[in-house]
């Protein structure tokens, strides 16, 4: 039966979750190349990632497939370690995508089909803390702006939003992206799961940093 469920569902790796993505929110600026060579050093600065995007492996850090690039004498290393990943994986590449480095703190934001509410979104903290603290606040959606603060003030490291590790975070962009991103189920029935961890917040600006989408098929 399991196997029959995931035959039925489309999944979008990174790159074309962040892609579709885009028509809501902002996503980490990223390039996606075939060959080193592709990798504009004037468009992107030290320090950014190389990630594997391949659909057989969405959850890249199992396949110690992220690396954090800092400088030149790192870039052919790391690249050619990627490629030899995927290369002793048999991965169908979609290639690697190059990613701006952002700085921030690290949430998860999700949405979920539920059985018996319909669809949900999610909001917490990212990145280790998202297993580690189990602090994540639900609502139906769509929120609204106030719905999302509520979400905010619900959670249990709502100091973290306030200053707590000495910067404020631009908790006025954060609810406005979390009602976004809670319409879009209104217009797309057929997401059965959206996982955006990390998405990451500073005083400026928030922005996607890592995705996956999964459709049921119609």
């Amino acid at each position: 039966m399991d196997g029959e469920k995931k035959e039925r569902r489309v999944i979008y790796n990174e790159y074309k979750a962040e892609r579709f993505l885009s028509k809501y929110v902002k996503i980490a600026k990223g390039r996606l190349v075939r060959k080193l060579e592709e990798i504009d050093l004037n468009k992107f600065k030290f320090p950014f990632f190389l990630k594997i995007i391949s659909n057989q492996a969405v959850h890249k850090s199992d396949v110690k497939g992220v690396r954090l690039v800092s400088g030149r004498d790192d870039l052919e290393r790391e690249f050619r370690d990627l490629e030899e990943i995927a290369r002793r994986r048999r991965l169908r590449l979609d290639g690697f995508l190059v990613q701006e480095e952002i700085e921030g703190e690290q949430l998860i934001i999700g949405i979920k089909k539920d059985h018996v509410f319909g669809h949900v979104i999610l909001l917490g903290l990212g990145g280790i803390f998202t297993e580690v603290l189990k602090d994540i606040a639900v609502r139906k959606c769509p929120v609204r702006e106030g719905d999302a603060q509520e979400m905010i003030d619900e959670l249990k490291a709502k100091d973290v939003f306030y200053g707590a590790r000495g910067k404020k975070l631009n908790l006025n962009l954060l609810k406005k992206n979390l009602a976004k991103l809670s319409e879009i189920p209104l217009k797309n029935k057929n997401i059965a799961e959206m996982d955006i961890n990390p998405f990451i917040l500073n005083e400026k600006e928030g922005k996607v940093v890592d995705a996956r989408i999964v459709f049921d098929r119609v």
